[in-house]
């Protein structure tokens, strides 16, 4: 152990040389010029910040021992970056390296030139122990083959504040995804506790390191399901290094592009109108609204140039806005063209007439006064509120572009009973602005990115999909989800469907069902739920060996004498006894109850915080948690509050199902069911087996 301790101080200090070395560089930068100068600063600026050393999380987790030399090593030590010595030899190399590969993907079976892989325990920056697996040798030689105590110890080690990175505890099925080529989109279904969400996350920091010049230009993003998760899992990628790569919920997308940015969501909707303007049929109605927009020329186009005036017929300009529509390029693309066409048009005639004119005067005449108020005049530029506002505030206009598509009570669902004065007072609701965004789409192309993590991917409408698929139209993406855990009234069925939405209908199909977070006990009760809300799917398994704890507590005087205040009581009480051993508690209920809840446990002198849709929260040891913003996080001990008042809070028996399975998979370690009704049906024990 001294000897491994000792290498984990020269690694310190070699990261200390690297950073020093990195400072000068930045402080000395000097550029071709002013701006490449800045620029040169900037780039070691954030170099410098990628060096900086945590003094309480060590620098390697593990080494392996091969049988040959690899570049003059045997033994190499993986950690979350590459160090270097002042001669460029390894000190520790990136666990993204493709040596690493072998850390996570070796085995007794195929053990890819591995002797031997170790594990190092820590604590407080520390080594404290480590475990050796001898792949090439007879199973007898080890204790306990197949078994990594530091390993379980890692996954259950108590935890506040943000999540964590998983680098020293990656299973061999998750690097296979995290690995996957960048020109693969991936589909990722995975049960509770199974590390779907880190292995998003890793995938895209893996990415960035195996093809950081390209992704560098065209950009990572991360798309949670709410702020609240957003600042769950904000800490993970610049522990691995990475500080550039985005993170924005799906409402925060849409409201990215520069036409939409000072537009916030004020209104809404009731759910058959937002599962209405979620559907896909409603891109069909925005790009005919749209293009309706395009007059049918009655009159001929004039262009006076010099002593003759240039005809161009209404027939002529009639078959060029069909060339145009066939081209299926953008509207403000096609209106673009439309003026050259045009004027290319002109150029004919005076060919004919004998003169010779050149490209410079096919642009003149392009943009010539005549040819630029006739665009205008046959084809207009609207904004997507004017667009929008015209559909919904009227019936024909909506008619014309909905016919074949919506029925009549649909398009009396989307029409305004009171139009706004001006289609900029109107209040625009959630999905609403996912429409604008689709037309801001139609009328202009969205960038896309090179890569996106779309996370909890079964909540969201067709029309989400659409707005994040467009930002990955020559890029890839990876999608990760539960049908299982989808909660929204629009929630998908398959993810084919899923995937054809966001344009990637090709992707492959990855499923996680090992669970490594949650803990049996928990998943088990949970999964009773499973059969009635999403038939067919199948159980995840939790591979811990720790059971994990589960604890059902009725409030006293039973479901028929308790109160509101006893339940209350009977929280408080667990959270206490909680709050007092290391470790994240996160207790949640209802909607309806947060405030209440955070009152009792502030007069009881718990200090908590509160979580919301649109705030996190990673300073607090308990956490007060809405149960529609549980989704996604994760805490060492969970207490769940009446059940019942979860499940029933929601528009329908199986959505109040997926919320409840949802919210009693979040703990790490334990599980505490508080309650004063009775417990759902659908929790009571299996006949054939279960927990008891």
């Amino acid at each position: 152990m001294r000897r491994e301790q000792a290498w984990l101080e020269h690694a310190r200090e070699q990261l200390a040389r690297m950073r020093s070395r990195a400072e000068a560089m930045r402080d000395t930068a000097t550029g071709g010029d002013r701006v490449s100068s800045e620029f040169l600063a900037l780039r070691l600026h954030e170099r410098v910040g990628t060096l900086v050393d945590d003094p309480r999380s060590t620098l390697f987790f593990g080494a392996l021992v091969f049988g040959h030399e690899i570049e003059g090593h045997e033994r190499w030590y993986i950690g979350r970056r590459h160090i270097s010595d002042a001669a460029g030899d390894p000190v520790v190399i990136d666990w993204r390296a493709e040596l690493s590969g072998a850390f996570y993907r070796a085995s007794r079976t195929n053990p890819m030139d591995v002797v031997l892989r170790r594990r190092f325990g820590a604590d407080r920056g520390r080594l404290t122990a480590y475990e050796d697996e001898h792949l090439t040798a007879a199973p007898s030689t080890d204790s306990d083959a197949g078994h990594s105590a530091i390993l379980a110890a890692e996954i259950e080690r108590p935890r506040v504040g943000p999540m964590r990175d998983i680098v020293a505890t990656i299973q061999p099925e998750q690097d296979e995804i995290v690995r996957s080529d960048l020109r693969l989109s991936l589909c990722v279904q995975g049960a509770p506790g199974t590390g779907k969400t880190a292995v998003g996350l890793h995938r895209a920091a893996w990415l960035l390191y195996a093809h950081r010049d390209r992704l560098s230009r065209s950009g990572v993003l991360v798309v949670g399901p709410n702020t609240a998760f957003l600042d769950h899992i904000g800490a993970v990628l610049p522990a691995l290094g990475e500080v550039e790569v985005r993170h924005t919920t799906a409402a925060g997308l849409v409201a990215s592009l520069p036409s939409l940015a000072k537009l916030s969501a004020r209104a809404v909707d009731d759910t058959a109108r937002a599962t209405l303007k979620g559907d896909a049929r409603m891109s069909q109605v925005l790009y005919a609204g749209l293009w309706a927009r395009v007059g049918d020329p009655t009159d001929a186009l004039v262009v006076p140039r010099g002593a003759r005036r240039w005809r161009v017929p209404a027939s002529a300009v009639r078959e060029v806005l069909g060339q145009l529509r066939e081209r299926q390029v953008s509207y403000a693309a096609a209106r673009t063209m439309l003026a050259q066409r045009l004027a290319h048009l002109v150029l004919l005639e005076m060919e004919q007439a004998g003169d010779s004119p050149d490209d410079r005067v096919q642009d003149a005449v392009a943009r010539s006064a005549p040819v630029r108020a006739y665009v205008s005049a046959l084809w207009p530029l609207p904004t997507p509120i004017q667009v929008l506002a015209g559909l919904y505030s009227d019936a024909a206009v909506l008619a014309e572009a909905a016919d074949g598509l919506l029925d009549s009570a649909e398009q009396e669902l989307l029409l305004w009973t009171a139009p706004p004065r001006s289609p900029g007072a109107a209040r625009w609701s959630p999905a609403d602005i996912v429409l604008l965004d689709e037309i801001a789409d139609l009328i202009d192309r969205t960038p896309s990115l090179g890569h996106v993590i779309l996370d909890e991917a079964q909540d969201l409408s067709p029309m989400q999909l659409r707005a994040v698929g467009r930002r990955a139209s020559t890029g890839s993406v990876t999608v990760l989800g539960d049908i299982a855990q989808g909660t929204t009234p629009w929630a998908t069925t398959s993810w084919d469907e899923t995937l054809a939405h966001l344009g990637k209908p090709g992707a492959q199909l990855e499923v996680l069902d090992r669970g490594f977070r949650v803990p049996a006990a928990v998943i088990e009760y949970a999964a009773r739920l499973l059969p009635h809300m999403a038939p067919g799917l199948g159980v995840p398994r939790s591979v811990r060996e720790n059971p994990g704890v589960l604890d059902l507590v009725a409030a006293p005087g039973g479901s028929l004498s308790a109160t509101p205040r006893d339940l209350i009581a009977a929280v408080v009480a667990q959270v206490e006894g909680s709050a007092a051993r290391p470790g994240s508690v996160g207790v949640i209920c209802a909607d309806a109850v947060v405030a209440e809840m955070s009152a009792a446990l502030a007069d009881a002198g718990i200090d908590h915080g509160v979580l919301g849709a649109d705030h996190g929260d990673v300073e607090h040891q308990v956490d007060v948690v809405p149960a529609t913003v549980a989704k996604g996080l994760e805490f060492d001990r969970v207490i769940v509050v009446e059940p019942a008042a979860i499940a029933g809070a929601e528009p329908d028996h199986r959505t109040g199902l997926r919320r409840l399975y949802v919210v009693l998979t979040r703990a790490v370690s334990e599980l505490v069911v508080v309650h004063a009704q009775p417990l759902p049906t659908e929790l009571a024990e299996p006949t054939s087996s279960g927990l008891s």
